[in-house]
């Protein structure tokens, strides 16, 4: 299982790559399409959404085909087609259906993953093994910053696309020939998504999902290159989205083990997202504190909205074997899903506020405020450590 999981992480890096290049492209696509940052949150959302969208019959696939064929299937014909097509995009339509195919194709890779660690490792490692591979995985979310605007200084943002369509189409070759699927469990074939929802723990659990990795998601993937350009200077915007994916990584690796540290899910989750609200909140008082206070606050926010894998562990612990396939894929559709409808949302909830500064400030306040009603259902989950 190791070479598989090994590829596996490698597909996982371009995934976490792909939700973040945008904040980084967003000055050339503006300048070579005439998009604006409001279609460039359209389509950070179209790839958000599709991704959710995805989970549902990926979870089917899991328990019924294995994660092998799933993987590699999607992640090369979609996700190695989508960037070709971005890199040959010419209208904003064009990326709206890049990002789309792309979101598709990277939608199978870490439940994939999690797939495997739920059926061949120990239920109490689960939570530290899922945390490590995203922050193993988030690299991509480094590459998507300075080291994305260094290619595309040298080879044009379309030349740095191929390259990454090219990356992409190998790597589901070898998820082909390397992944291995676990062995089959009696009874896979039987469970549905409704016998999913009919376990009434994951209700308090999905709503903190749905909004526990939107607002460093949203701001990493899109917003903080247009608000570090617009209140300080676009020459600082690779640097601060380098810092703030530093964070993210760091924070997954910090969650990890937190489980079993603290003998507590539920309550190492919902002490991170307060704080997270509360590094918002900050900013949402005082929108350009100064160039580095933002960066900081940006860092944290990262850094403390990376509870997901922490949050899935939670709620995978009360689904039995036959239904792993479909209750991780489930908990993924709430977490990317909230993303994507975020992206939709912040575009229209950006304009409505005037943009500028006043734009970004009465963003950072709804990312607040969704965290604080997220942890407030989130209170009555019950704790589990398997």
């Amino acid at each position: 299982m190791k070479a598989g999981i090994g590829v596996l992480t490698l597909a996982y890096v371009l995934s976490q790559f792909y939700r973040a290049f945008l904040a980084v492209l967003a000055p050339d696509l503006t300048a070579d399409l005439g998009v604006d940052p409001a279609t460039l949150s359209r389509a950070s959302g179209i790839w958000f959404l599709t991704f959710a969208a995805m989970q549902l019959p990926i979870g089917w696939a899991l328990d019924r085909v294995g994660p092998r064929r799933t993987a590699a299937i999607l992640l090369g014909v979609c996700g190695g087609g989508g960037a070709a097509l971005f890199a040959a995009a010419t209208q904003g339509w064009q990326i709206d259906l890049a990002m789309g195919l792309i979101g598709a194709g990277c939608a199978p890779v870490l439940m994939a993953s999690y797939f495997i660690f739920a059926r061949v490792f120990d239920a109490r490692v689960f939570a530290t093994l899922a945390g490590v591979l995203i922050g193993v995985g988030s690299l991509g979310n480094i590459a998507a910053s300075v080291p994305l605007g260094w290619a595309a200084e040298m080879l044009g943002w379309r030349g740095a696309m191929q390259v990454l369509a090219a990356l992409t189409g190998a790597t589901a070759v070898g998820c082909w020939f390397v992944v291995r699927d676990p062995e089959r469990v009696e009874g896979a074939a039987q469970g549905s998504l409704l016998d999913v929802l009919r376990i009434p723990a994951i209700w308090a659990i999905l709503p903190m999902l749905l909004v526990n990795y939107a607002p460093a998601a949203g701001l990493r993937g899109l917003w903080v290159g247009p608000y570090i350009a617009d209140a300080y200077n676009a020459a600082f915007v690779g640097t601060v989205t380098l810092v703030m994916a530093a964070a993210m990584i760091a924070g997954n690796f910090v969650y990890a083990p937190a489980d079993r540290i603290f003998g507590t899910r539920k309550w190492v989750v919902m002490a991170g997202n307060l704080t997270g609200a509360a590094m918002l909140a900050v900013l949402w008082w005082t929108p350009v504190p100064g160039l580095w206070t933002s960066a900081l606050l940006l860092a944290a926010i990262g850094a403390l909205g990376s509870s997901y894998a922490l949050c899935v562990a939670h709620g995978r612990a009360f689904f039995p074997a036959h239904l792993t396939g479909r209750g991780v894929t489930l908990l993924n559709l709430f977490s990317i899903g909230g993303v994507g409808i975020a992206q939709f949302a912040t575009g229209p909830i950006f304009s409505a506020a005037g943009g500028g500064i006043a734009g970004y400030q009465t963003l950072f306040g709804v990312f607040a405020l969704t965290l604080l009603a997220g942890c407030a259902i989130y209170a009555f989950a019950p704790d589990n450590l398997d």
